[in-house]
């Protein structure tokens, strides 16, 4: 429930029935939680946890953000001047170098591993102490003690992560932002601030962009002067309330502890800059004048505190990276004070709610803009006046040239609004349509913490690339790698826009080098429902997503593009997808079936997991509805559902499947399918339609039955299907063994093979070393019952004409169709005695069996000869011939 208390927004630890609603708040007058309060939800205490314990846990898994940390924290430790306190540093050091190590080398000895871990909470401890009372304001070597101890109570919880101490680890987290706020939110953890704190001190940023729209009009020098103080103020409250966040959480996560009173965080105390306007009822009623106030402030006294706090910042890189966070050649006089990004435009803000917890599985929803802005208030004012030729002449010559991003950004504001009010005619995309602006912008893109002009920016660059293949081309030359997009992505308040334009520009897997690619485009697949306006541009986020997705997990080679679909699932991208196969256009659920495939083919292990989450009255919805080039993911994704590592399972899921979507009948569904699918896409249509009607009784004649079988006795004739249909033939033989491991890899031969007590005889000879010995005595009963089902139905169906397939395939076929052929013979063959009939037992034999005694040739490979040899004594025993002589005359010379 979002509570709001004298303009600070935040999240209640449980939520409130209404009936709570009307009763009055458990706290005492002072806000102190009364005894009787009960203790916080421990799902709200874990999530909070599972929160800060990822970014430690990324320390000790990710290299390059372990890198990244130890450089943000080497340049907030960079010393000044030496002194006598020189072995704070050392320590320091050495608890890095030691927590390194451990990261390194996990394997170390218990007693070795324990003995580091205290020796190095012993000596971050003695600098994180310098936060005391008496010293928290002091520094040592020309580095503010705040610094030294925020860094130190970052490796300690990192410390605690190594010991798997989790709660004591978040603690020391949450420390870094008690010890210095600034530090912390803007240098060293950024990424965990806005996704756990900003939630919290939102309606500061909105007051501060109000307050800033009011300065723009004034003069330049005037208006640098009050914007230095506006920052200052903004800057003091927005630590001001982290800090107590910080520690309000701190409480949370204390054993035992009942809900603490909820944090204020007022407005700031200083007056608006309006000067007749009264402040609305939720802020402070006082009125006053701009003029008055911010005149009357020591702005010398001002510059001076903060040079106190940045002494030598040329030789400080602790301060310095305020300045220099954004790498470019545009530069702004405003820009020493760091201005704050304004992630929630005054035109957008409604009562949405916003995520606080991403790992909660509860159905949420991301802060983001709730409606389609195409023109910003700043640009209504004046919606009849258009922008004298002069002025956009001059416009056009400071994006191009200019080196002043504030002299920039204003330029950028008067293209979009002369681009607005002649409705994009001809003459004025001939003026700005063109390469030099186009890059202006980018650069623009690049520099600017505002997001009124970013949107801009964006939205104007969305119409011209709609119009041109030209601009399209520009763009993609001129960001070649994608770094603006990737800072677009971030910005939690214009990621979806970003994520269209991003899609209009249609880039390729090669530029997206990042590995912030995927969790960057799952955050637009998860909040990109709504469609984007961009000025008369309008597009789903989600379709982007879905491109970009594509590009990410086919675009590179294999191993690149298993490797993003693992980061897929590791970062809990499956749930988006399968949500996304129930819900949305075809075109979407479609792409999300094949990403799917992608990421079980990537991690075997999360195919049970979809299997038991997915609809699959959706999935069978998708099928029928015959849209070009869209069923085939579909496909591929029920084939891979049907590679579960126990045949109880699998039966489960086509249960499932036969209840049918919409009152159709699933078989007849596949069937209509079967009849136009492609060539090699027949196969394994077929084996998951003959899977189904083995559901029921093999022996009663099935018009399905019959229509799977013959298809794939087509799929192996050899002669006439190339190697892709062998392929997928071969997929289809093996799904039909019905065994397979954790990770869906087939092994019917290893089974096969220790059924027979071969394993134990031939060791390691063989390549599939996974032998089912944990197989319980049911799940063995249930695959033998599996394969004499299949065998009855294929040797009915299929009679001599399905025999002889398979013999032609072994003889003929691709290498894995060969050996997947010969698979099906030798577990077929242990229920040929099933088939009543002598002469096609006979009949049988004569097929098989020449071709059997190649396979047990002394020159063939091992397993094979062991499989060859299996078949043809099973053959030999349903046949009723006892004499294995009988045979020899068939053996090729």
């Amino acid at each position: 429930e979002t509570v709001t208390r004298n303009g600070s927004s935040v999240f209640s630890s449980r939520r409130v029935s209404n009936s709570d609603r009307s009763k009055p708040k458990s706290s005492t007058n002072d806000g102190t939680p009364r005894r009787d309060e009960p203790a916080i939800d421990d799902v709200a205490i874990r999530a909070v946890i599972s929160i800060l314990g990822g970014y430690t846990g990324k320390y000790i898994k990710d290299e390059s953000f372990r890198g990244m940390i130890k450089g943000k924290c080497s340049s907030c430790l960079t010393r000044r001047k030496t002194g006598s306190d020189d072995g704070v540093f050392e320590n320091m050091k050495l608890g890095i170098e030691s927590i390194d190590s451990l990261v390194q080398n996990p394997g170390n000895k218990k007693e070795l591993r324990m003995k580091t871990l205290r020796n190095s909470i012993e000596l971050l401890s003695i600098v994180a102490s310098l936060n005391s009372k008496k010293t928290r304001n002091g520094s040592t070597c020309g580095v503010p003690n705040s610094h030294l101890s925020a860094c130190a109570q970052l490796y300690l919880s990192i410390v605690y992560k190594l010991e798997k101490n989790h709660r004591i680890s978040a603690r020391h987290l949450l420390q870094v932002f008690c010890d210095s706020a600034f530090l912390a939110r803007t240098h060293l953890l950024p990424d965990l601030w806005e996704h756990l704190f900003l939630p919290h001190l939102l309606h500061l940023k909105v007051w501060y962009h109000k307050e800033l729209e009011l300065l723009s009009k004034l003069d330049y020098g005037e208006k640098e002067k009050r914007m230095k103080v506006l920052c200052k103020l903004y800057n003091d409250q927005m630590d001001m309330g982290t800090a107590k966040f910080a520690m309000y959480y701190k409480e949370w996560l204390k054993i035992g502890a009942k809900a603490p009173a909820v944090p204020t965080v007022p407005l700031p105390s200083s007056p608006s800059f309006r000067s007749s306007r009264r402040r609305s009822s939720d802020s402070f009623a006082s009125r006053s004048s701009i003029n008055k106030n911010l005149a009357s402030m020591d702005i010398c006294h001002l510059q001076q505190a903060e040079e106190n706090e940045c002494t030598d910042e040329e030789n400080y890189n602790g301060c310095n990276y305020v300045h220099n966070m954004t790498k470019t050649r545009r530069s702004s006089s405003s820009q020493i004070y760091r201005t704050p990004r304004t992630d929630l435009l005054p035109e957008t803000r409604k009562s949405d709610h916003f995520r606080l917890f991403t790992c909660q599985s509860g159905p949420t929803e991301c802060l983001v803009n709730g409606k389609n802005v195409v023109r910003h208030s700043s640009m209504r004012r004046k919606d009849n006046v258009h922008l004298p030729l002069s002025d956009l002449s001059r416009s056009i010559a400071t994006i191009c040239s200019s080196d002043n991003l504030t002299e920039c950004e204003i330029a950028v504001r008067l293209l979009t609004k002369a681009w607005l009010e002649s409705h994009g005619g001809p003459a004025i995309e001939a003026a700005i349509a063109k390469a030099p602006v186009i890059e202006g912008i980018l650069e623009v893109l690049f520099a600017s913490s505002d997001d009124e002009i970013l949107e801009l920016a964006i939205s104007i660059l969305a119409e011209f690339v709609a119009r041109s293949e030209v601009n399209r081309q520009i763009i993609l030359n001129s960001d070649p790698h994608l770094e603006i997009f990737l800072r677009l992505l971030r910005n939690s308040s214009l990621f979806l826009k970003a994520a269209v334009l991003l899609y209009l520009i249609k880039p390729k897997a090669k530029q997206m080098i990042s590995t912030d690619w995927v969790p960057l485009v799952l955050r637009v697949l998860e909040f990109g429902e709504q469609l984007q306006t961009l000025f008369t541009v309008r597009c789903s986020p989600q379709v982007a997503a879905f491109y970009v997705l594509d590009q990410l997990l086919t675009g590179f080679n294999e191993d690149r593009n298993l490797e993003n679909a693992s980061q897929v699932v590791s970062l809990g991208g499956l749930n988006l997808l399968i949500r996304n196969v129930e819900m949305g256009g075809v075109l979407e659920r479609n792409n999300a079936a094949m990403i799917i495939s992608c990421c079980i083919r990537a991690d075997g292990s999360c195919r049970n997991y979809v299997a038991d989450k997915i609809n699959k009255a959706s999935l069978l919805e998708l099928i029928v509805g015959n849209h070009k080039d869209s069923n085939g993911s579909v496909i591929a994704l029920l084939t891979e559902l049907l590679c579960l590592n126990r045949r109880t399972q699998i039966t489960k899921f086509l249960n499932d499947l036969l209840n049918g979507w919409g009152g159709l009948n699933t078989m007849h569904i596949l069937m209509v399918y079967l009849q136009k699918a492609q060539p090699e896409e027949r196969p394994l249509v077929a084996a998951i339609l003959l899977q189904l009607g083995l559901l029921g009784d093999p022996l009663r004649y099935s018009v399905y039955r019959e229509e799977a079988v013959e298809a794939i006795v087509e799929a192996l004739d050899c002669e006439k299907c190339n190697d892709r249909i062998q392929e997928q033939a071969a997929r289809a033989l093996m799904m039909l063994g019905g065994c397979f491991s954790y990770v869906g890899e087939a092994t019917t031969e290893n089974w096969l093979l220790e059924q027979a007590g071969f394993h134990e005889t031939l060791g390691d000879s063989f390549h599939g070393k996974e032998i089912v010995d944990e197989i319980l005595h049911e799940e063995k009963e249930a695959i033998k019952n599996w394969q004499r089902k299949a065998a009855i139905s294929l040797l009915n169906s299929g009679n001599k004409k399905f025999l002889a397939a398979l013999s032609n395939s072994m003889a003929n076929g691709i290498p894995s169709l060969a050996r997947a052929s010969l698979l099906t013979v030798t577990w077929m063959s242990s229920f040929l005695h099933s088939v009543r009939d002598k002469d096609f037992q006979s009949m049988a034999c004569s097929v098989l069996v020449p071709r059997l005694l190649e396979s047990s040739n002394y020159s063939r490979a091992v397993e094979e000869t062991v499989l060859a040899s299996i078949s043809l004594q099973q053959l030999i025993n349903g046949s009723g011939i006892v004499n294995f002589q009988t045979f020899s005359k068939l053996t090729p010379r």
